[in-house]
């Protein structure tokens, strides 16, 4: 049996997302990474049949979950880290960036129940701090850029979980355009899990095939993106990147489930409180035109 840890992925293709279920072999200590919250904007449904099927691969492995962990506040899922806190007790876990990010959203949705400390998370990571997987050790490599919280997991010696960060080699890079987003930052934050050994392989958040490749895929090599990333392979300039980043973040729509999820995910997969009907809510503000 080797010493890296076993890795289970999980695709979703209603919101092209790749959760991640990550055991030590020795002990099977288990974490969930970027679990998904099942929901239909149409009906506003929600459901937890993605988090259980992960649940029970865990529990036919035999593992044990004790970690959810979050790569940061996600623009285009919901979180399904309480609900799997609440079937095993698992630690939630995320970038102490989240901060920054609940403090942008929280008045724009009046969410007085969402603090500003964090504490709808049960642990707030710093750069460098590390959490332990069994015999497994974790790293925490603080990657903003795409958002305030977002960071890269170093699972063992050659496995990093970098969510939004990257994307397949043949694809790209995230948006920088979220509040407390910066393409500089993003730069440098890409750099520093490029800068990891060659063979380490990167687990991606999402995939939406590039142009060209038929099937999805989620798992690649540091090697390969600084070879072919379109955005950041070796050669590219920060001052270039930033120009090519701010260029297209200027054209992209916001994402359809941008209200929903930030709702959602910074108040840790928590749902909204009931209203005074019993009944809770999506909230979607309302971007009136200036008065002429």
């Amino acid at each position: 049996m080797g010493d890296g840890p076993l890795i289970r992925s999980f695709f979703d293709e209603a919101t092209n997302t790749v959760s991640h279920l990550v055991a030590d072999p020795h002990t099977g200590a288990a974490a969930i990474i970027d679990p998904v919250l099942d929901y239909d904007p149409a009906s506003g449904q929600i459901g937890t049949a993605s988090a259980e099927a992960m649940l029970a691969e865990a529990e036919k492995a035999g593992w044990c979950v004790c970690w959810v962990l979050e790569t940061h506040a996600h623009a285009d899922h919901l979180s399904a880290a309480e609900f799997i806190k609440e079937k095993t007790g698992a630690t939630t876990a995320i970038g102490e960036g989240i901060l920054e990010v609940q403090k942008a959203f929280r008045p724009l949705f009046g969410a007085e129940d969402c603090e500003y400390d964090g504490s709808d998370f049960d642990r707030l990571l710093a750069d460098g701090e590390h959490l332990e997987l069994g015999t497994l050790d974790i790293e925490v490599m603080a990657t903003p850029g795409h958002t305030p919280a977002c960071v890269t997991y170093l699972v063992g010696e050659d496995a990093a979980f970098v969510g939004d960060t990257l994307f397949m080699p043949d694809y790209g890079t995230a948006r920088c355009d979220f509040p407390g987003g910066d393409a500089r930052q993003l730069y440098r934050s890409i750099k520093r899990v490029l800068s990891l050994p060659p063979e380490t392989r990167l687990y991606m958040c999402h995939d939406y095939k590039a142009p060209g490749r038929d099937t999805f895929a989620w798992e690649t090599t540091v090697g390969e993106e600084r070879k072919s990333n379109p955005h950041v392979h070796d050669g590219i300039s920060e001052v270039e990147f930033v120009a090519m980043r701010e260029r297209r973040d200027a054209k992209l729509p916001v994402p359809k489930l941008l209200y929903p999820a930030i709702q959602v995910n910074m108040r840790a997969g928590r749902l909204p409180p009931p209203q005074s009907n019993g009944r809770r809510y999506i909230l979607i503000p309302i971007d009136e035109p200036a008065s002429a």
